[in-house]
């Protein structure tokens, strides 16, 4: 079980990244965007991949990778509560 968890983190991981990298630099996602480009099925299966997506999301934030953003403003991910956007690090 350990190990489809973690094939599922690293499908969440790489499927924000892929997504960010399809848009434009500047543009943003919803963990949601990822937990269904992962789940991949026609029914809302997707949502049990809502809280794994935001966790890739903030290791992916440790990471350097990603920022995350509430209102358009880059948050803590350890204090965010709500809707979130995840976008690229701007360098």
């Amino acid at each position: 079980m350990a190990d489809n968890v973690r094939q599922t983190d690293r499908r969440l991981e790489r499927a924000i990244l892929d997504l960010l990298e399809r848009r434009g630099p500047t543009a943003t996602i919803c963990p949601s965007d990822a937990a269904r480009a992962v789940y991949g099925g026609d029914d809302d299966g997707w949502r049990a991949l809502m809280e794994p997506a935001r966790r890739a999301a903030r290791r992916l934030v440790t990471a350097g990778e990603v920022e995350i953003t509430r209102r358009g403003h880059p948050v803590d991910p350890a204090d965010v509560r709500g809707p979130i956007r995840i976008r690229r690090v701007r360098r």
